[in-house]
């Protein structure tokens, strides 16, 4: 008993010792050191952290990224997308492609006329490729920019306007291709329509970048057939360029291209090859979708 005892007194007077006055081994003075210690280390840190974070802001822009090395400029895309780009359907069934066909009406819903009537967000900038549409630095304080009309009724016969099907059921389908935004980006037309394939050449026009597919593998070449391009100058026009982001061009409408394959061989994969061509576009083996995507069809019949 008395070793429990003495055993609970010496606990008790670690807590507590009121012969020396301490608490937990210290007293006052020693507590109130090291509180005053900690209180301006950790402060310190705290500055050099709030101090590191402002200078980092003063380096951001509030309308362009800094840094734009995520992915190499321009990115292609198409709709619909699919997995692994694997396009398969059978036209005579028309659940096989519904999904096709809803995103792409999803996707030209933003679009419609109706959607840019507004005169104080939108404007016309013609039906024929022109320069680019100069709407003042990012950081002038000219507040949002107008965005180009662009009117899905371009598109032709992959516009859904007069085929709801968008060629799928006839075993032509459509894609529409665009150019990924990236903020103040301009990209500048072929100089040298000698280094063009040929079909390009003779559709070349100035301030224009032109796309062009045809088959990825050699054993494809015959069983492609007419492919057709819609969209003014069947390419990307420069007067939608360039995209003052989200912040300053929040209505911005990218100009598109629709690609028709009207005569694909049945029953078989074909796997196709589109490229836009550009001075400042490149391509590369680590990123499929850098200036160009290929898309794998198989069309039942």
């Amino acid at each position: 008993m008395s070793a429990n005892k003495d055993s609970d007194g010496g606990w008790k007077s670690f807590v507590w010792n009121s012969e020396k006055r301490e608490f937990l081994g210290r007293t006052g003075s020693s507590w109130l050191k090291i509180f005053l210690f900690y209180v301006i280390f950790y402060g310190c840190l705290a500055g050099i952290f709030i101090g590191t974070i402002q200078a980092l802001l003063l380096t951001l822009s509030n309308y362009k990224p800094t840094y734009q090395d995520r992915v190499a400029p321009p990115g292609l895309s198409h709709t619909p997308r699919s997995v692994k780009s694997e396009i398969a359907f059978t036209k005579s069934d028309e659940t096989t492609f519904q999904k096709y066909t809803d995103a792409m009406k999803a996707f030209l819903e933003q679009y419609d006329v109706a959607g840019q009537s507004d005169q104080m967000k939108f404007e016309d900038c013609g039906e024929t490729p022109q320069t680019y549409k100069d709407r003042g630095s990012l950081e002038s304080d000219l507040g949002q920019r107008k965005a180009c009309r662009f009117s899905k009724s371009w598109l032709g016969s992959c516009s859904g306007e007069s085929d709801p099907h968008f060629g799928f059921k006839d075993g032509k389908p459509c894609i529409i291709v665009k150019l990924n935004r990236i903020v103040n980006f301009k990209p500048r037309a072929p100089s040298n329509n000698q280094s063009l394939p040929e079909p390009v050449q003779l559709r070349s026009q100035p301030n224009l970048i032109p796309i062009y597919c045809k088959n990825k593998r050699e054993e494809d070449e015959s069983k492609i057939g007419e492919i057709k391009y819609f969209g003014i100058g069947e390419g990307f026009p420069l007067q939608y360029y360039p995209y003052y982001g989200k912040l300053l061009h929040p209505q911005y409408l990218q100009p598109l291209v629709a690609i028709q394959f009207t005569n694909l061989t049945l029953d078989q994969e074909l796997r196709i090859e589109c490229k836009v061509y550009g001075e400042n576009i490149d391509y590369s083996e680590k990123d499929r979708y850098q200036g160009r995507f290929d898309v794998k069809f198989t069309i039942g019949s």
